[in-house]
């Protein structure tokens, strides 16, 4: 068993950003007497594999470096197999951001370095989803339909535009503008959920996107998954009230709606696209539920 943290850096988090910023970033961590050691990732799937073999190895403490996909490739890492031990995740946001971390301040780098030199620490809920070929874990958001509708044509078509590639694919969902059912049971009800809606999202952390404020009741501690639902409202509707997004007043629109749930359980036909901690997938979901404080995260 060692003490020290393990950072899993993403070099090419950000554009290629993270190589440059995170030497000086971990020198101000060991200048302050925090022992750190180093393994990089090469390729999507290695920050898993890294830390699924460090966790084997003896580490408990690890920092995310990089943006969110760093994060959740992380996590899936230490929780597949679910550890018996709590391990601690810390964060360096170096890439494009940190949606998690935006929940505990907006000073991004600067608030992860000062609280792993502080030692900060607090329990964190995980997220379980189940689907048909397996299982994975997440801290901050799993959505379906329109906002995984952009991310899915973002990273599938224009992920080389930058905040252009974003804007385009936002207007072409919304010429294309589905509203459809994604069927769900909360809690065990007996009815099924099969109405029409905008999007859904499961989320333990209120950010996403770096500064949408899409779940403002949530709390990452409280052994519950925001469930946030907006209904069918149409294009006029939905452009008028974009800003709302951003505030969370979003939930007080007639067509929204917000419930905190321990379980929901999927009756889908068929894999869908989802965005699960800014990673773009297509999942046939099955059930989610919540590890309760399973997680010790520096913040």
């Amino acid at each position: 068993m060692t003490d020290a943290f393990l950072a899993l850096v993403n070099p090419a988090a950000g554009g290629g950003r993270c190589r440059k910023l995170v030497g000086p970033a971990l020198e101000r961590l060991r200048a302050g007497g925090v022992k750190v050691d180093v393994a990089e990732t090469d390729r999507a799937g290695a920050a898993t594999e890294l830390a699924r073999s460090a966790f084997a190895a003896g580490y408990r403490k690890f920092i995310a470096v990089g943006g969110d996909g760093t994060s959740f490739e992380v996590v899936n890492g230490l929780f597949a197999p679910e550890p018996a031990e709590r391990p601690t995740l810390a964060f360096l946001p170096l890439g494009t951001g940190n949606s998690f971390l935006r929940d505990f301040s907006d000073k991004g780098v600067e608030h992860g370095i000062e609280s792993i030199l502080a030692g900060r620490t607090r329990p964190c809920d995980v997220l379980r989803l189940k689907h048909r070929e397996g299982v994975l874990y997440y801290i901050n958001l799993l959505s379906v339909g329109f906002s995984a509708d952009v991310a899915t044509l973002r990273a599938r078509r224009f992920s080389r535009w930058g905040e252009m590639g974003y804007q385009t694919s936002i207007f072409i969902c919304l010429a294309r503008f589905r509203r459809r059912p994604f069927p769900l049971r909360v809690d065990g009800e007996t009815n099924i959920d099969d109405r029409r809606c905008l999007f859904l999202t499961f989320s333990n952390s209120k950010y996403t996107g770096g500064t949408m404020m899409i779940a403002p009741n949530a709390d990452v501690n409280d052994g519950l998954i925001e469930y946030v639902r907006w209904g069918p409202i149409g294009r006029v509707g939905l452009i008028r009230n974009l800003s709302t997004l951003y505030d969370g007043t979003h939930i007080n629109h007639p067509l929204a709606e917000r419930r905190a749930a321990k379980r929901i359980d999927f009756n889908l036909d068929g894999p869908v696209d989802c965005m699960v901690d800014g990673e773009v997938l297509t999942l046939h979901c099955e059930s989610l539920d919540v590890l309760p404080s399973a997680l010790n995260v520096v913040v």
